[in-house]
């Protein structure tokens, strides 16, 4: 009977709580709709680049059975190598096709013509899915130069070789394709998500419901005051966790930082704008912890995670959801903590991410902190 009436008790304050219900019925729903079109691990429309040095009638039949696919979508054409470095540091590309001169006129002669396949490793899985796509159009290629020119070349078993077609494939910054180098990073972005967002919504939260927070009010301390005195901490909490995981990372995992640790502190603080800003405003639309914590991890973190980038690729969604993921901070701060772990970039490759982030941090602390102060009024 005791255990009858706890749970009839439950129910009827869950039916008083009206904040709670979208918590329990209308998250779940929603959180299943952006899986539903977020879950996706094939690998579609990756940006390729193409530096084609030869010009030929052969190197423009390659291009084309490249882009004649829906495994990569064209983004450039550049004339010299050096020119693909920058595409590839802003994450404009994942591959890269280079064809050097005299490809064509290789072919013709029966001579291997040897092409480089060039693949962003920061991302591990759509670089090693990207050159096995690569892999089968020139294997295809080498098929069909051998049938339209009928020169098939034997070799001393009498099977029949292809076109001497070689791709040299290379894959830079993470050269092993580990995909712990692609995971950690992305780690150290969602502990900062997580820490300060949750402690700053549940530490205000926890003020109402201990009733000091009136007691608060009512002294001379301003607003602003009341409100930096309690994000503050947890700026300094995020700070020391970064340091924390970067000892980690370094020492343990092997994944230093190539690019600038003080440009990484300076960034990581510019996306705790964000953090700290959601935290606060899930502050001010919850009474109760628990309500505070289903609220952020929900509304908050769970979207983040899915339309960021961590798990599903987001060229891969729907085009509804991808203009959708513009509004996700986290989306460039993995742009941004991978390029300075992984490809040692510095601000220069990193100016759109920091900015989109620094525009979302302003507008969502800012709004967050006039309804806090709504609220104390």
């Amino acid at each position: 009977m005791k255990l009858l009436a706890i749970i009839i008790k439950e129910f009827h304050q869950l039916k008083r709580d009206h904040k709670m219900k979208p918590v329990l019925f209308v998250a779940p729903i929603f959180q299943l709709i952006l899986l539903g079109y977020a879950a996706n691990l094939d690998v579609h429309h990756l940006p390729l680049l193409v530096c084609d040095r030869d010009h030929s009638t052969e190197s423009r039949a390659l291009i084309r059975d490249f882009i004649a696919t829906d495994y990569f979508r064209l983004v450039a054409y550049v004339d010299e190598v050096q020119a693909i470095h920058e595409p590839l540091d802003r994450g404009e590309a994942a591959l890269a096709l280079v064809i050097p001169r005299g490809f064509g006129n290789d072919l013709l002669a029966g001579r291997p013509a040897p092409l480089q396949i060039i693949a962003d490793g920061a991302d591990a899985n759509s670089a090693g899915i990207g050159l096995s796509y690569a892999s089968q159009i020139v294997g295809r290629f080498s098929q069909q130069i051998a049938l339209e020119r009928r020169q098939p070349v034997r070799d001393g078993t009498g099977e029949i070789r292809l076109a001497p077609v070689q791709a040299e494939t290379r894959i830079w910054y993470n050269p092993e394709l580990k995909s712990r180098k692609f995971m950690v990073p992305g780690v150290l972005a969602l502990l900062l998500m997580v820490i300060t967002t949750i402690l700053t919504s549940l530490a205000i939260v926890k003020e109402k419901e201990t009733g000091t927070m009136e007691q608060l009010i009512v002294t001379p301390i301003r607003a602003y005051q009341l409100l930096l005195g309690k994000l503050i901490p947890f700026t300094l909490i995020g700070f020391i966790d970064v340091v924390l995981v970067l000892l980690v990372t370094t020492f343990w995992f092997g994944v230093p930082v190539k690019g600038s640790v003080p440009l990484l502190f300076g960034l990581t603080g510019v996306f705790l704008l964000t953090t700290l800003g959601l935290g606060l405003f899930v502050s001010t639309i919850s009474r109760s912890q628990q309500q505070a914590m289903m609220t952020a991890f929900f509304f908050v973190m769970l979207p983040m995670v899915f339309l960021s980038g961590f798990v599903f690729p987001i060229e891969n969604m729907p085009p509804l959801i991808q203009h959708l993921t513009y509004l996700i901070p986290l989306r460039y701060f993995f742009v941004i903590i991978r390029g300075l772990f992984l490809k040692g970039v510095g601000m220069a490759e990193l100016w759109d991410e920091t900015l989109a982030l620094f525009i979302l941090g302003i507008v969502i602390l800012g709004l967050s902190a006039l309804r806090f102060q709504k609220r104390l009024g």
